[in-house]
């Protein structure tokens, strides 16, 4: 299988939707689901009434009937919800004392059979959606220090059929390994990061084994193995992931730090500008010769999306680009309308602004911020917002004295997160990635006080590819709009779409290009 010269990012928590990846795919290009979130946003659909049937048409279609009938009993709302439905455009609670959306069960590293289920089927909801209807290609993106869900998470997206597996934000060097067994239905496991353990201690694992759907009949059927794209930065970190996964990996997202979403740290110590951002030097760019020496395509992410740099990247060697930022702020993402449009409309102004912030994400890695009014990007609207982990994605393992597990967010209330051992200067700016995210697509929690969660809107930092877009005053155009403008070349040689020299177009910027 030729992957397509444009990949389209795997933005936020439900930004790249089923609907999204559908109408990139049908296009001709990569389309691709964000893989962050998705049992919680699964079951915060089912709980609004699942209005236009999706959820339950692709539940079912799951191969194991009692998994898909436990979510319904445990989060369907026939009529959705009776209260409020302002979600991130502000609002308050019409139902006193009750919060708007029952919560999954926080992640853990071991987790109950129940609890694993309901991550395998809801990755296997929205790939199924995404490739329903047509024969193109469909990918997947994970994060590799979202660790917990992970292996649940790939094996319900290989049940749908996912044809790719991206993944950034970390080293993931046993995934290739991992889609091998899965694909063969076999038990599988992965090293966990855990916090304050010494450093020879190396026996905590992340575990999944399919049998614990608990239906020997979904054990027969045949799953492809699909294509594996770590998302990189470094020649380094390509290198290494091609010695620890010799014949696992197919290519490589090269994204540079004007990409949107979790940007890889400066390489050396860190000095901020004038403004508080990460300055980027020398050393963050990526040598393409060195890339091209591997023999593997790659794509170009980080402000290349337009017609002419995907020229200029598939002159420079690339297969093609990722593009994000303008796919963000289509009409098929899955940002909450009002919300898309209040920053396009900014945009049109000339008055958007995109902060890099060294400190928002719990991960300590630098965070895209789109700067937009009653939004976590406001000093006033993040003071005033009680710290809550109650969806706790970003919570990372740590060993006790005992050797046991616990987990901690530098998110969460600061005392709790000192009471775990935590550092205080750790706590400093943090903001809840999770909550503000799945705000985003307006399923923001509704707190029984009456308080709603504010989005936290991530965005690139190239925006005059969504200028384009919007030139003649209209705030709206469609996936397929960005696909046709971009001019996408054609063919099967090395510069087709397919070939060894595909662009990918995405919000991600590639510090080569920045400082051309």
């Amino acid at each position: 299988m030729a992957l397509p010269r444009l990949i389209q990012g795997g933005m936020g928590a439900g930004v790249s939707s089923y609907r999204l990846a559908r109408e990139v795919s049908m296009a001709g290009q990569l389309g691709v689901v964000s893989g962050t979130a998705l049992d919680s946003i699964l079951a915060r659909r089912l709980q609004d009434g699942d209005p236009e049937g999706h959820m339950r048409r692709a539940m079912a279609a799951f191969p194991v009937r009692h998994v898909a009938e436990l979510a319904l009993e445990k989060y369907f709302r026939p009529g959705g919800w009776t209260g409020s439905t302002a979600g991130a455009t502000g609002g308050t609670n019409e139902q006193p004392g009750v919060d708007r959306y029952k919560l999954v069960p926080m992640l853990r590293a071991k987790m109950t059979p129940e609890r694993e289920s309901l991550i395998v089927l809801a990755n296997f909801v929205e790939v199924w959606l995404a490739k329903e209807g047509h024969s193109g290609v469909v990918g997947i993106n994970l994060l590799e220090k979202i660790q917990f869900p992970t292996l649940p998470s790939l094996y319900g997206a290989m049940l749908a059929g996912v044809d790719v597996v991206l993944m950034g934000a970390g080293i993931p060097a046993e995934i290739p390994g991992a889609l091998d067994l899965l694909c063969r239905h076999e038990p599988t496991s992965i090293s966990l990061a855990v916090l304050d353990r010494a450093e020879s201690d190396a026996s905590h694992r992340l575990s999944y084994d399919p049998r614990t759907l608990g239906d020997e009949a979904v054990l027969t059927l045949s799953l492809k193995r699909p294509k594996f794209l770590p998302i990189i930065a470094s020649v380094v970190l390509a290198k290494a992931l091609l010695k620890k996964a010799p014949g696992g990996i197919d290519g490589f997202v090269i994204e540079g730090p004007t990409a949107g979403g979790h940007n890889a740290p400066p390489r050396g110590q860190q000095k901020l500008n004038a403004i508080g951002e990460p300055i980027y030097g020398e050393r963050d760019v990526v040598d393409l010769e060195a890339m091209k020496e591997f023999g593997l395509p790659f794509w170009l992410a980080g402000s290349y999306c337009s017609p002419e740099k995907v020229a200029a990247a598939i002159a420079a060697g690339a297969r093609g680009i990722q593009a994000g930022t303008a796919f963000a702020l289509c009409s098929d993402s899955g940002l909450e309308p009002a919300l898309r449009e209040r920053f396009l409309a900014q945009i049109l102004a000339g008055d958007a602004k995109v902060f890099t912030d060294p400190l928002a994400s719990p991960t300590g890695f630098p965070f895209k911020v789109a700067t937009l009014d009653h939004t976590l990007s406001q000093v006033t609207d993040y003071s005033d917002r009680p710290r809550i982990c109650d969806l706790g994605y970003l919570r990372r393992a740590y060993s006790k004295e005992d050797g046991t597990l616990g987990y901690r967010c530098p998110a969460e209330p600061v005392e709790d997160y000192l009471k775990k051992g935590g550092k205080i200067e750790d706590t400093v700016g943090r903001k809840c990635l999770c909550n503000g995210l799945v705000a985003n697509i307006g399923q923001g929690q509704e707190r029984a006080n009456g308080d709603c969660e504010l989005p936290l809107l991530t965005i690139g930092d190239d925006l005059d590819c969504v200028r384009e877009q919007i030139s003649a005053g209209k705030l709206e155009y469609s996936a397929r709009d960005v696909v046709a403008w971009l001019k996408i070349p054609a063919g099967d040689g090395p510069d087709a779409p397919g070939g060894p020299h595909a662009v990918v177009v995405s919000t991600l910027t590639s510090q080569a290009a920045a400082t051309a």
